[in-house]
């Protein structure tokens, strides 16, 4: 596969949403975090690069080596499509960084890939944000 193609299925699989289900009911109460599922299914793929999206989490890049992101590296040069990331958009105004719900080893995979390669992702925000203003 070449570096510059672009491996991405067309949408996230069941999975990718219970994971994130998951990992959102740690960080917000039950209502909240169905609302961003909801957000998450209804919005459209945009793509950003690894490295941005690295960036605007403030999470590390994890070793090539750690056995998620290997398996992903593996998929990559065999030309399998990975799943869209999905994300809650932060809010650097208040010190809220974006949040990975779902594909933090993806991107890391991708970054060791290639850190400019354009990510498919699947962005919603946070309601109350816009309340709070």
């Amino acid at each position: 596969m070449s570096k510059h193609s672009r491996p991405w299925k067309i949408r996230p699989a069941a999975k990718d949403f219970e994971a994130a289900r998951h990992y959102l009911r740690l960080l917000y109460p039950a209502a909240q975090t169905k609302k961003l599922l909801h957000g998450l299914r209804a919005a459209k793929s945009v793509e950003h690069s690894a490295k941005d999206l690295l960036r605007a989490s403030g999470l590390p890049l994890l070793p090539r080596d750690e056995s998620h992101v290997a398996q992903d590296l593996k998929r990559l040069g065999k030309g399998k499509p990975l799943s869209p990331v999905l994300l809650v958009r932060g809010d650097m105004s208040r010190a809220t960084p974006l949040v990975i719900a779902d594909g933090y080893h993806r991107i890391c995979a991708v970054c060791h890939y290639d850190e400019d390669m354009p990510i498919a992702c699947r962005l919603t925000a946070l309601a109350s944000l816009a309340a709070r203003n």
